[in-house]
């Protein structure tokens, strides 16, 4: 299991979409990046870079990431990405 330091958190990206609205079936390669993930664990937060950071995101949640942001890793077979607090955008009710 992984579990993520400081101020990171660990998710799983949810899959581009296969279709346009219109029906049109995309390629892998002109699929949009996705933004969306589903957040798999969570840092304890504490002290970092000699600020106090709490960390609001727990796990379950499903939220929105820069685009090209964090660190890919691949465990047991998944592709995951390890990003900061501070690059998740938003989350999705």
């Amino acid at each position: 299991m992984i579990k993520p330091l400081a101020d990171r958190v660990l998710i799983k990206m949810e899959e581009g979409e296969e279709t346009t609205k219109s029906g049109i079936i995309l390629s892998s390669g002109s699929r949009e990046k996705p933004q969306v993930a589903k957040v798999i664990a969570v840092g304890p937060g504490g002290e970092v870079d000699g600020k106090k950071v709490d960390m609001y995101i727990k796990v379950g949640d499903r939220v929105i990431v820069s685009k090209y942001s964090g660190t890919e890793i691949k465990s047991e077979g998944e592709e995951l990405l390890i990003v900061k607090q501070g690059d998740i955008l938003a989350t999705v009710e």
